[in-house]
């Protein structure tokens, strides 16, 4: 179960970042309003259907962990399906949200370049790696 177990310390991070946009003051989180981070997290897509990303992001990688945690504690094929979906859509979304900040935007967040990285990374060790 070392797949999941890498799984889950990535969502924790994603989680930690998730957080931080969330529960910090942006301008203290991302130090300052002239940042790119700041200029990203202010921007017409900070929200999706009026809820912020952030916190979106909070439900999303908790909700992955709980069924991650699941899976390593009692595997099942359900849970490994919800997590293949979920790890999937996240890495789409990260995907949109990279071409977002790199062409859209123009402005970088650091945070956000840890979620979607961590999005992607999770789609390769779910799919790459092979458990003996």
């Amino acid at each position: 179960m070392k797949k999941y177990t890498i799984i889950l310390a990535i969502l924790f991070v994603s989680l930690i970042a998730s957080a931080i946009l969330s529960f910090i003051p942006l301008e203290k989180a991302c130090g300052g309003i002239q940042t790119t981070c700041y200029a990203v997290q202010t921007s017409d897509y900070e929200t999706t259907l009026g809820i912020k990303n952030s916190h979106l992001g909070l439900l999303a990688f908790s909700v992955l962990a709980t069924f991650t945690i699941f899976q390593i504690k009692n595997p099942k094929k359900s849970t490994k399906r919800i997590i293949t979906i979920g790890v999937i859509i996240s890495s789409i979304v990260a995907v949109y949200f990279l071409y977002i900040q790199f062409f859209v935007i123009d402005a970088i967040c650091k945070y956000c370049i840890i979620i979607d990285a961590g999005a992607i990374i999770n789609l390769g060790v779910l799919f790459l790696w092979k458990e003996k």
